[in-house]
C-alpha cells in the first residue's frame, strides 16, 4: 500500500445566498430536502462518533459531522464494504471494478475544505481520502474524455469537467474528522467537490462513467440547478 500523504486547504465561507440561487432553495423544500434525519438510531451513532472525532487541525475548528442537514433524494444508503464495489468505465480503455480495499491501496491525502449548501449553510470538515486522478490512471483515460459522471447507491448522479478534477486535484473521501464516514455521511465514498456547491458532493458513490458529454445534467441539474455550481460565480 502507498504512502498517507497530508495537504491542508482552507475552504471559504459563502456569506449569503446569491439571487439566482432563492429558487433552488424553494425546489429543495418543496422535493421534502433540507429536513434533519428522524432516525434516532442513526442519531445517537452520530453522537457516539463526536466523542472522537478531531474538532481542530492546524489551528483551524473544524465543524461537527452532526453539522449538516439530511437532504439526499431517498435518505441514507447503507452500503456492506464486503460486497462493495467502484466501476470506472465509460471512455477508458481498461475499465475496472474495484473493491473498497482496492480503492483505498492507493495514497491518502487530507485536505481541510468547506460544503457549502444552496440552503445557506456551510462545514468546515477535514476530509481523507483517493485523488481521483490516481485512480484514472488505473484505467487509462480516453483523449476524448472531458467529463467525469459519478452515479450514487440512491439513484443520484451529477457531473465535472474532467479538467477541473484534475486541476484542482479532487478526491473521493472515506474519512471525515479522522473517522470512517458513517451511512448518513455518504459510506463508502463521498466526492470532495471543492469551490462547488452542496448537490456536487455526491455521496455512496458506486460508478464513475468518462464521459464527452460535456452537457451531461445530474439529479437536481436537470432540475433548474446550476450544472456549474461554483461557490462564487
Amino acid at each position: 500500500m502507498k504512502k498517507a500523504g497530508t495537504v491542508a486547504v482552507k475552504g471559504r465561507h459563502a456569506n449569503r445566498i446569491s439571487g439566482k440561487y432563492l429558487f433552488l432553495l424553494l425546489s429543495l423544500l418543496l422535493f421534502g430536502c433540507g429536513t434533519d434525519n428522524d432516525d434516532t438510531t442513526s442519531e445517537t451513532n452520530l453522537e457516539e462518533l463526536t466523542k472522537i472525532e478531531v474538532t481542530e487541525y492546524e489551528g483551524q475548528d473544524l465543524s461537527s459531522l452532526t453539522d449538516f442537514r439530511e437532504n439526499s433524494i431517498k435518505g441514507p444508503q447503507y452500503i456492506d464494504s464486503d460486497t462493495y464495489t467502484l466501476t470506472i468505465d465509460g471512455l477508458v480503455e481498461q475499465p475496472v471494478s474495484l473493491s473498497y480495499e482496492e480503492v483505498l491501496d492507493n495514497q491518502k491525502y487530507s485536505k481541510v475544505v468547506t460544503l457549502h449548501c444552496v440552503e445557506g449553510w456551510s462545514v468546515d470538515i477535514l476530509w481523507e481520502g483517493v485523488l481521483l486522478a490516481d485512480l484514472f490512471e488505473e484505467v487509462d483515460v480516453q483523449e476524448n474524455a472531458d467529463t467525469v459522471i459519478f452515479y450514487s447507491e440512491d439513484g443520484y448522479s451529477t457531473s465535472l469537467p474532467l479538467r477541473t478534477i484534475m486541476d484542482k486535484k479532487l478526491m473521493i473521501a472515506y474519512k471525515m474528522n479522522g473517522v470512517v464516514l458513517p451511512p448518513e455521511r455518504g459510506f463508502p465514498f463521498q466526492l470532495v467537490a471543492e469551490d462547488k456547491l452542496g448537490y456536487k458532493w455526491i455521496k455512496w458513490i458506486t460508478r464513475i462513467e468518462l464521459s464527452d458529454d460535456a452537457d451531461y445534467k445530474g439529479y437536481w441539474e436537470q432540475r433548474g440547478f446550476d450544472n456549474e455550481a461554483d461557490v462564487n460565480p
